[in-house]
């Protein structure tokens, strides 16, 4: 079974960094593209960061040059490395295979960046 369980998030101030895990049930997610999304208040859920089996990076343009991605796969974990938050970066963050798969969804961890 299929399992995606984030964390990490928390309350910063602009400026700020925090480092997210995505602990995952190994199998089919060591071999897959892995990715963050992250879902802001009244706005859909957004592609943040993806990452490939090879190490192949990909970042939004909102993001990149602040956000590093990265995976280990004997941890069964991916991670975000979240630098220089600004408070449009507020969101529950997921991470998720990439393209996503509706039944791999966690339960997000939130991300406020507030002064």
């Amino acid at each position: 079974q299929v399992q995606l369980v984030e964390s990490g998030g928390g309350l910063v101030q602009p400026g700020g960094s925090l480092r997210l895990s995505c602990a995952h049930s190994g199998g089919i997610l060591s071999i897959s593209v892995m990715g963050w999304y992250r879902q802001a208040p009244g706005k859909q859920r957004e592609w943040v960061a993806s990452i490939t089996p090879g190490r192949t990076i990909n970042y939004a343009d909102a993001v990149k040059g602040r956000f590093t991605i990265s995976r280990d796969n004997t941890k069964k974990g991916v991670y975000l490395q979240m630098n220089s938050l600004r408070p449009e970066d507020t969101a529950v963050y997921y991470c998720n295979t990439c393209p996503t798969r509706g039944t791999y969804w966690g339960q997000g961890t939130q991300v406020t960046v507030s002064s």
